[in-house]
C-alpha cells in the first residue's frame, strides 16, 4: 500500500496550481487522512465521455494537474494515430463553469506545444459548436471543457473525433494508456501562441446558416410567442443570434433571472431541465406575459427541453415526447420517405418511433445509449447511402446529422419552433398521434446506489431469478430478455444481441405481453458516470388510461419485488405518470 505522505509528495512535485497545492497542504495540516486516500491514492479514469468529475486537489478530481495529462496523452495519441494533427489541428471550446477557461487554455498550450495547431473559441460557446467546427475544418479532434447539466462543483473534458462524432472504443483506451504514459507535466502555461488561431465569428454564421438551411417554416405557419431560459448557461447568445437569422426575434421573451451565465446556478436545484422544479420561473414569466409556450436549453446548449400551458395547465414534455414529435415533423415535412430513409434511437428510449417507422415505410435503428453511438451509427448508415434524418435519446437529447452528429439543443429548438408554428398546439398534436399509433406512456427512475459491487451484486440476483432468465415479470409472461453484459437475447439467432456487448456495464431489457391490448418494456441499466441504477419502463396500450395504468402498476411492482433494498435511495425523474 503506498504511504500517504508519499501520494501528497508526489502530488506536490508535479502540481504548480497554488490553489490545489494549498488544498492538499490544507488536508495534510488538519491530518485529514481519509480525505487525501480519497483523493490521491486513484486517478481520474478517461473513458468514451471523455472525462467528468467534481473539481478539486487530488488525482481522482479535475484539476489543472489531470486537465494537463489528459492533454498531454491526447497530444500523443494524435501525434502517433492520426494521419495530420499538425495541419488538421484541434478545436477546443469552453463553457461558462467554474475554471472551464483555465482548463481550456492550459489544454490548448499543451497541444501548441507538441506542433498542434488550435482552432479556439475566443468565447463562451455550446457544446455543439466544437463538433461543428470539427467537421467544417476538417480538423483532427475537439475538445469542449464542460460538464453539461451536472452540479456546479463539477466541469469535464469532452472529446471529439475527427469525425466530428463523440469518441468511441477503442480509441478511449488507447488515450487513456497514452495519458498514463505522459504524466509528467511539459508545459504550464495560460499564454496562446502563434498555433493558436480565434474562430468563433466566423464559425458562429455558417452554424446559423447549417440550422436556417435545415428548418422547415411551410407557408401556412403562424407566429407562435415563447419563453425561454439557457438555465444560467451560455445558449443565450446561440439562441438570439439563429432567431435574428430567421426574423423571429420578437417571438422570444427571456426569463432574465436565468439568462446570464453563472457557474453557481443560483435560482435551480440542479441546472437540468429534466429536473421538477428547473422550469418554475419561466412558467412564472410565461404566465406574467399570457404566453403558453416554453423553450429551454441545458447550461451547455445541448439539451432542449419545452412545455405548453394548456387551459391553464402546464405539461412540460418528456423527452420521449419531444423527440416522437420531432421524428414525425421531419417525416411530415420530407414525405414520400422509404427504407433508406432512416431515424435513430436509443435502445432506453420510446418504442414509439419504431412503430411509426414500420406504419410510414421508414427505417428506425436503435443503438446503445449515448451519442458516441448514435452519431457514429450515422455516419456508418451515411456511408452506406442511406439518408439519415434525425437522431434521439429520452435524456432530451436530439441530432440533426446535416448540422452536427450530436445532440444539439439550439437546432433541436428551432425545429421544435418551426413545428409549433404548423401545428399550433404540440401537445394537441402529440395526442393526435396517440390516436393513431397508440398510447406509450413512460416512467423513468433510479436508485442511488452506495458501491459497485452492491450494484455488481443486485444485477447478478437478477438473472439468477431462473434460468435462462424469468418466465414471468408481475404475473404477465416475458416475451423477450436481453443482457448485453453476459451477451444474451432471447429472440436472436443462437441468443446473440445484435447491440454490442460488454462485460463492463450492466443493462438487460425485458418485453412483457400484457392483455391483448397491452405490452411492457423495461431497461435496467448501471450509470456509466454516476453510482446510480437507472430503469427505463414503457407501457404500449391502445387506450390512454391502460397505458398509464400500466406504467405505474408495473413500477410500483418492480420497486417492491425487485428492488426493495434499504441501501438503494430511490428518486424519481421527470416522467409522464
Amino acid at each position: 500500500m503506498v504511504d500517504v505522505e508519499d501520494l501528497i509528495q508526489q502530488w506536490l512535485r508535479l502540481d504548480q496550481d497554488p490553489l490545489t497545492r494549498s488544498e492538499i497542504e490544507s488536508l495534510r495540516a488538519e491530518k485529514n487522512t481519509q480525505e487525501l486516500e480519497k483523493r490521491l491514492s486513484t486517478r481520474l479514469s478517461f473513458g468514451t465521455a471523455g472525462l467528468r468529475a467534481r473539481m478539486g486537489a487530488g488525482f481522482a478530481c479535475l484539476n489543472s494537474l489531470t486537465i494537463i495529462q489528459t492533454s498531454q496523452g491526447l497530444a500523443e495519441f494524435l501525434l502517433s494515430r492520426s494521419p495530420n494533427p499538425q495541419t488538421a489541428g484541434v478545436v477546443i471550446g469552453h463553457d461558462a463553469r467554474h475554471n472551464s477557461n483555465k482548463f481550456a487554455q492550459l489544454a490548448a498550450s499543451v497541444l501548441e506545444s507538441r506542433g498542434i495547431p488550435v482552432w479556439w473559441y475566443e468565447d463562451l460557446v455550446h457544446t455543439p459548436l466544437v463538433p461543428y467546427a470539427v467537421k467544417s475544418r476538417a480538423a483532427a479532434a475537439g475538445v469542449m471543457i464542460t460538464a453539461s447539466h451536472n452540479p456546479a462543483q463539477d466541469n469535464g473534458f469532452k472529446l471529439y473525433a475527427s469525425n466530428g462524432c463523440q469518441i468511441n472504443s477503442p480509441d478511449d483506451v488507447f488515450i487513456a494508456a497514452s495519458i498514463l504514459h505522459n504524466l509528467e507535466p511539459r508545459i504550464w502555461s495560460l499564454e496562446g501562441g502563434p498555433l493558436r488561431k480565434s474562430i468563433l465569428i466566423s464559425t458562429e454564421s455558417r452554424y446559423y446558416d447549417a440550422i436556417a438551411n435545415q428548418v422547415v417554416f411551410p407557408d401556412d405557419t403562424s407566429k407562435v410567442s415563447f419563453v425561454y431560459t439557457p438555465m444560467h448557461g451560455v445558449g443565450l447568445r446561440y439562441m438570439t443570434g439563429i432567431v435574428k437569422q430567421l426574423g423571429l426575434e420578437t417571438s422570444m421573451l427571456v426569463v432574465q433571472q436565468q439568462a446570464q451565465p453563472d457557474p453557481d446556478f443560483p435560482t435551480v436545484r440542479y441546472p437540468n431541465p429534466e429536473e421538477n422544479g428547473a422550469l418554475d420561473l419561466a412558467m412564472s414569466a410565461a404566465e406574467a406575459a399570457d404566453i403558453r409556450l416554453i423553450l429551454a436549453n441545458d447550461p451547455d446548449a445541448d439539451r432542449f427541453a419545452a412545455a405548453e400551458n394548456v387551459e391553464g395547465v402546464w405539461h412540460q414534455f418528456t423527452g420521449d415526447q419531444i423527440g416522437v414529435l420531432l421524428a414525425h415533423w421531419l417525416f411530415t415535412v420530407r414525405s414520400p420517405m422509404g427504407k433508406d430513409d432512416v431515424m435513430l434511437t436509443s435502445a432506453v428510449s420510446s418504442q414509439m418511433l419504431s412503430f411509426i417507422g414500420d406504419r410510414e415505410g421508414f427505417t428506425v435503428q436503435e443503438t446503445l445509449t449515448g451519442f458516441k453511438w448514435l452519431g457514429n451509427a450515422a455516419k456508418d448508415l451515411e456511408k452506406q447511402g442511406k439518408n439519415v434524418h434525425f437522431a434521439y435519446e429520452e435524456a432530451l437529447g436530439y441530432m440533426f446529422p446535416s448540422v452536427v452528429h450530436d445532440k444539439d439543443g439550439i437546432a433541436a429548438a428551432m425545429n421544435f419552433l418551426s413545428a409549433c408554428r404548423s401545428w399550433g398546439s404540440p401537445w394537441a398534436k402529440l395526442q393526435e398521434l396517440y390516436e393513431t399509433y397508440g398510447y406509450f406512456v413512460t416512467t423513468n427512475t433510479y436508485w442511488r446506489s452506495p458501491s459497485v459491487m452492491k450494484t455488481q451484486s443486485l444485477f447478478q440476483s437478477l438473472r439468477s431469478r431462473e434460468q435462462p432468465f424469468p418466465s414471468l415479470v408481475n404475473h404477465r409472461p416475458v416475451t423477450r430478455w436481453r443482457d448485453l453484459t453476459i451477451g444474451y437475447d432471447s429472440a436472436k439467432e443462437n441468443n446473440v444481441p445484435d447491440l454490442p456487448v460488454s462485460d463492463q456495464s450492466q443493462m438487460i431489457t425485458c418485453w412483457l405481453s400484457g392483455s391483448d391490448a397491452d405490452h411492457y418494456r423495461f431497461t435496467v441499466r448501471a450509470s456509466g458516470t454516476e453510482p446510480k441504477i437507472k430503469i427505463y419502463l414503457e407501457c404500449r396500450s391502445k387506450y390512454q388510461q391502460s397505458a398509464h395504468k400500466g406504467a405505474v402498476e408495473m413500477l410500483g411492482w418492480l420497486k417492491r419485488e425487485w428492488f426493495n433494498d434499504d441501501q438503494l435511495q430511490i428518486e424519481d425523474k421527470f416522467s409522464d405518470v
